[in-house]
């Protein structure tokens, strides 16, 4: 079965067979209980229920919940990527009792549809009860017990008792009681009771049924509740594993989009390895590419899905709480991203829509405003990405010692945007340490001087309140004069007034000035405020006694303009005399600002006077124009717009400007304004390739429609050849009904256009290429589609290539993966051999030895295959496979009360292979870095064994 019928199957389940309610998901984001950063299990939104506080129209219910667990209490943030079933993102699915059927109810309901409907095998399935808390005088479960041997028949080895494991609790305060969790025994001969509520991944709790009896209040005692409810919570992703019968949550189909994606963005190819034990060595693990690879890929899918839940439901990237929570999430995705799968461009945002595909039909809210999600997490990667390079940088310096010292630590943090966990995540790959106790101090510190009065951040600084511009009027300051902002060149001006984020002050402040975020006023301005689509300019204002401001953006406040920015030396007074200088990118944004123009005169010329602009964003990088339209463009589309602006370019049309009363503007023949705008009386007319007083003088002329006319107040060009090239990076759906073009201009075309080309000899060379060669070619080819700016019409064609090559290449792999079959049927009959030679090892009998070119899957099955035939073993195994080597260990029970234990045992082994490795006394994996001493390694085993236990 699908994932999707497999939610589906058990809903119907309930609600069909068992007359239960189906309730949507709940939001992830709390919205009335602040004792919750996420929502992280199905009852959250039922606890009033439970608390007698409210009542519904129905007493049983069936969902699937939509959770994340990354903070607070339940926190699964640092296994994702090593750990084969622990995610941030996950589903509940889940049924409940409200006062109805209590513990009989629960169990029998789960019995039918484990081996009823799904046909899992009962004697692979074991449950845990709650062992009992005297001290909060809740009785050991018996009653869950000899529920489970009346319905199921389980027998007594099959029935486990703990303790706080076995007692739910939503968070520090609510409802909960005592618990029966499900497992399932996925090992070859079923001998996996002894490893229940362990770390054997073959054995795994997937099911837990949830006894509401009390509430947990503040001081920590209990209190029975009114009714008696149930509340049951089934991993989705862990049963999607089980009855797909995959050795993952990551192996399911649901996950399949994801890594494709991720795949065609890196050229790197999923193959679901995880760390071969428990207790890892970094540094071992370090030089195995395809496993980081692998941990990167879990990590990105994860973390996608989580964050694009939690921003559809209404949260936001911050710096508390749940936002800060979101931001480690997002820039753990980011570091893994840009350090294991070399993705130096923000690429988070372009996965929303696998998201959105993939899971909108099961929770629609999803489909309701992407753009959004994708836009919000967009800037968050920009931001972060201005930072992340010098950050790791300063990491590997600081890596080069012993350990990461408090003061990195927090500079990684103050002035990269490093969040600790990310910092020891990247120690933790190397082996080393972070001083935390320091790293806290050097925080707390930081806290007093913000609570102190430290420096005032530029968000607040972007507007003006009412009481602030009346007091700038009452004052006499009049609004400030920004004629000169159509010419780019530096004037001077006088301080008017200075603006810290939360009053007028009449100076930078003394010795802390340097840093300092204010908005400065000036009375006249060559800077263009932010308007119209325009990005606010930037640049520098410098005193002449030496105070200089770095202006970050320009808004307009009412009639004032504000320098947003920081102080970089000295000091700025009110009345100072100043120097206004642009920084040297405006030219870029006129390029862009102007192509723009262009770009809505050619798609009206192509779609019909039906298109209409719906916004605009110009900044030096790029172009953003939305427009309406009901479909995709298709590829002649995009070349026509492309061509159509590129013949204007061409022809170095002159751009007008120039004031005219509105009434009289909007008689002008193919005249575009952005519909619903309210324009003053005055408007100001962009004209490209007819003066406006032209167009005044005979305004119904038909020839005006060959020309881009516009209501415009920003700045342009002075003639369209200064753009130097357009292309269209990108095309996508805004909402119903709106598209969104992407483009480029001036070098940044060029360069776009010359990785067109280059994916144009990529692709001839594909025609041709050889099988074995595919694999170097589709990398090629995806670092390229992934590289920025990368013209759309070309995207599209290299990822037509890629699927084409990836068919070629999975057909190459499913003949390879028939001769790996063959492998381990070898390995097995090698495993045979190897237990026909084996000598007396006390009771029981020595089976060491080598066997070639095995996979550690392989080791495993033989292994296990020899447990069975041997009776009393010491068991180790090895192989040498792809430059590395691989050591699997088993030991039967009762050689282990000899002293011989797995893990010791092993770990002597992969220390004479240049590695390392350990595991439990019964079952433990090491891996080595030097195929050449295999042998020797073997050896070493073989003389552990027998000093350790003797030979008969």
């Amino acid at each position: 079965m699908t994932s999707e019928q497999i939610r589906t199957q058990f809903i119907d389940f309930f609600g069909g067979r068992h007359a239960h309610a189906f309730v949507p998901s709940s939001p992830v984001v709390p919205q009335d209980d602040p004792t919750l950063l996420f929502t992280n299990a199905g009852m959250n939104q039922f606890k009033p229920i439970f608390l007698g506080l409210e009542k519904r129209s129905y007493t049983r219910a069936v969902n699937s919940q939509k959770c994340i667990r990354a903070g607070g209490k339940h926190n699964d943030l640092d296994d994702v990527g090593r750990s084969r079933r622990h995610g941030t993102f996950f589903e509940m699915l889940g049924n409940w009792s409200f006062g109805d059927y209590f513990k009989r109810g629960a169990i029998e309901m789960a019995w039918e549809l484990l081996t009823g409907v799904w046909r899992i095998d009962p004697s692979r399935l074991h449950v845990t009860c709650f062992e009992g808390d005297e001290r909060n005088g809740v009785p050991r479960d018996t009653e869950a017990a000899d529920i489970w041997k009346q319905v199921a028949g389980l027998p007594d080895d099959h029935i486990h008792y703990f303790g706080k494991d076995n007692f739910w609790e939503m968070g520090e305060t609510g409802p909960c009681g005592p618990c029966t969790e499900i497992y399932i025994d996925r090992t070859p001969d079923k001998s996996g009771g002894k490893d229940v509520n362990g770390e054997d991944p073959r054995v795994m709790e997937f099911w837990n049924l949830v006894f509401i009896q009390y509430n947990r209040n503040p001081d920590r005692t209990l209190t029975p509740l009114p009714s008696q409810h149930v509340d049951t919570g089934m991993g989705f992703e862990r049963v999607c594993s089980i009855l797909q019968e995959k050795t993952d949550m990551y192996g399911i189909d649901l996950f399949d989009p994801f890594f494709d994606a991720i795949s065609d963005l890196t050229g790197f190819r999923y193959a679901g390895t995880f760390p071969r034990t428990n207790a890892p060595d970094p540094v071992a693990e370090a030089v195995d590419a395809q496993l980081r690879h692998d941990i990167a890929f879990r990590v990105i899918a994860d973390h996608l899905r989580t964050l694009t839940f939690a921003l559809t439901d209404g949260a936001v990237p911050g710096n508390e709480g749940r936002g800060y929570v979101l931001r480690r999430i997002l820039r753990r995705a980011v570091r893994f991203g840009r350090q294991q799968l070399e993705l130096h461009d923000p690429f988070v945002h372009k996965l929303i829509p696998v998201v959105v595909d993939s899971m909108g039909n099961a929770f629609p809210e999803l489909k309701r405003d992407p753009q959004r999600i994708i836009d919000l997490i967009k800037e968050e990667e920009i931001s972060f990405g201005r930072t992340l390079d010098r950050g790791i940088l300063l990491f590997e310096e600081a890596a080069r010692r012993s350990s990461i010292s408090a003061e990195d630590a927090f500079k990684l943090h103050d002035t990269y945007g490093f969040p600790i966990d990310l910092t020891q995540v990247m120690a933790q790959e190397r082996g080393l340490k972070v001083d935390i106790a320091g790293y806290e101090r050097l925080m707390e510190q930081a806290r007093e001087q913000a609570r102190a009065g430290g420096k005032t951040g530029t968000s607040r600084l972007w507007e003006l309140p009412p009481d602030v511009l009346a007091k700038l009027k009452e004052t006499g300051i009049a609004p400030t004069d920004d004629s000169a902002k159509f010419n780019a060149a530096p004037i001077g001006a006088a301080v008017r007034a200075i603006w810290d984020g939360g009053r007028l002050i009449e100076t930078t402040h003394g010795a802390e000035a340097a840093g300092q975020g204010v908005a400065v006023i000036l009375d006249r301005t060559n800077f263009y405020a932010e308007m119209g689509g325009q990005v606010g300019d930037t640049g520098e204002l410098r005193s002449h006694d030496g105070g200089v401001m770095a202006v970050e953006t320009t808004r307009n406040a009412g009639s004032y303009v504000l320098h947003v920015g920081n102080m970089e030396a000295g000091h700025l007074h009110v009345g100072d005399h100043v120097t206004a200088t642009l920084a040297g990118v405006r030219p870029r944004t006129e390029k862009n600002h102007t192509a723009t123009h262009l770009a809505n005169w050619a798609l009206r010329e192509l779609l019909g006077e039906g298109v209409q602009q719906k916004g605009s964003l110009v900044d030096p990088e790029k172009l953003r124009f939305d427009f309406s339209h009901g479909k995709a463009l298709g590829e002649e589309e995009l070349e026509r717009v492309e061509a159509l602006v590129s013949q204007c370019i061409k022809k170095k049309l002159p751009v007008y400007a120039q004031e005219a009363p509105q009434e009289q503007a909007l008689e002008i023949n193919g005249l575009r304004a952005v519909f619903g705008e309210k324009y003053p009386p005055m408007v100001r007319v962009v004209s490209i390739g007819v003066p406006v007083a032209d167009l005044l003088k005979d305004p119904a002329n038909p020839r005006w429609r060959e020309f881009s006319i516009e209501f415009c107040g920003g700045t342009h060009l002075r003639s369209s050849e200064e753009a130097g090239g357009f292309v269209i990076i990108g095309e996508e759906s805004v909402s119903k009904g709106t598209r969104r073009i992407i483009g480029l201009t001036g070098d940044a075309a060029r360069e776009a256009q010359l990785r067109s080309r280059q994916m144009d000899d990529l692709i001839a060379r594909g025609r041709s290429v050889a099988d074995a060669d595919i694999p170097a070619l589709l990398g090629e080819i995806s670092k390229l589609l992934s590289a920025p700016n990368l013209p759309l019409r070309a995207k599209r064609r290299g990822q037509a290539a890629v699927s084409e090559l990836q068919s070629r290449q999975k057909a190459r792999e499913k003949s390879r993966s028939a001769e790996s079959a063959g492998a381990g049927v070898d390995a097995l009959a090698a495993a045979g051999k190897l237990l026909e030679a084996a000598p007396a090892l006390g009771p029981g009998k020595l089976i060491i030895g080598p066997i070639d070119g095995a996979t550690t899957e392989q080791l495993l099955q033989a292994t296990d295959s020899l447990k069975k035939k041997a009776g009393s073993y010491g068991i180790l195994l090895g192989s040498a496979e792809d430059g590395k080597v691989n050591f699997v260990a088993a030991v039967s029970d009762d050689l282990i009360a000899k002293g011989l234990k797995a893990g010791d045992w092993i770990r002597e082994a992969a220390k004479a292979a240049g590695g390392g490795g350990g595991g439990r006394p019964q079952m433990a994996q090491a891996g080595g870095k030097d195929p050449s001493k295999l042998g020797e390694a073997l050896e070493i085993a073989r003389a552990f064994a027998l000093k350790t236990v003797g030979s008969v």
